[in-house]
């Protein structure tokens, strides 16, 4: 296995967990790391969050890079697709413990209240039928901090049902209990980060 271009420690972890090369792909390294992601984990390093929702982590784009950048974080990582799920579980298998996994939707997230120090909720907003209910709820269960990510125009991406500038985006989070929201653009992405 050539892991040198990959997040070599996870995607070991992923194929001791899984047994099998397939999906080692979703590990790769990109040449100097996407401007968004850099400036998610930049603001997540300020923020030192002691633990970490992440909701809607996917294919890991920004979860492969956040656990590689912050090494001692814990972190939650939560789908409403089962393989996603699945994928970040071989990984915890595998022995990255700090990592779990569950199947959950972020319109009625199964936590309790401020049970997360900060929530991210990256490139998800989106493709929501109701992201007022689920920015609400990543609130909900928020300590601190709420720090999203969103597509800054719109494109031709079918399952991006809502666009979001910066106005709607910031008034998005002070509807669900924001006192303060800071807006970034980065690259065709908006970065905010929504406090307590």
């Amino acid at each position: 296995m050539d892991t040198k271009h990959c997040y070599a420690e996870l995607a070991t972890a992923y194929l001791r967990g899984q047994g099998a090369e397939a999906g080692l792909h979703r590990f790769k390294r990109t040449s100097g790391g996407l401007p968004r992601v850099r400036r998610v984990i930049g603001a997540l390093r300020a923020l030192a969050p002691k633990n970490l929702l992440d909701v809607g982590s996917g294919r890991g784009a920004f979860l492969w890079p956040l656990l590689d950048a912050i090494p001692e974080l814990p972190v939650l990582a939560i789908d409403r697709l089962p393989f996603r799920v699945a994928d970040v579980s071989c990984v915890h298998r595998g022995g990255i413990s700090r990592l779990t996994a569950a199947r959950m939707d972020v319109h009625r997230l199964a936590l309790a209240d401020r049970s997360f120090d900060v929530v991210t909720v990256l490139e998800v907003l989106e493709h929501l039928e109701r992201p007022q209910q689920a920015a609400a709820e990543v609130f909900r269960v928020a300590q601190r901090a709420v720090v999203a990510s969103v597509p800054s125009k719109e494109d031709d991406n079918p399952e991006h049902i809502h666009h979001f500038d910066k106005a709607s985006l910031e008034a998005l989070f002070l509807a669900a209990g924001a006192r303060r929201v800071a807006i970034d653009y980065v690259l065709n992405h908006i970065v905010a980060v929504a406090l307590r």
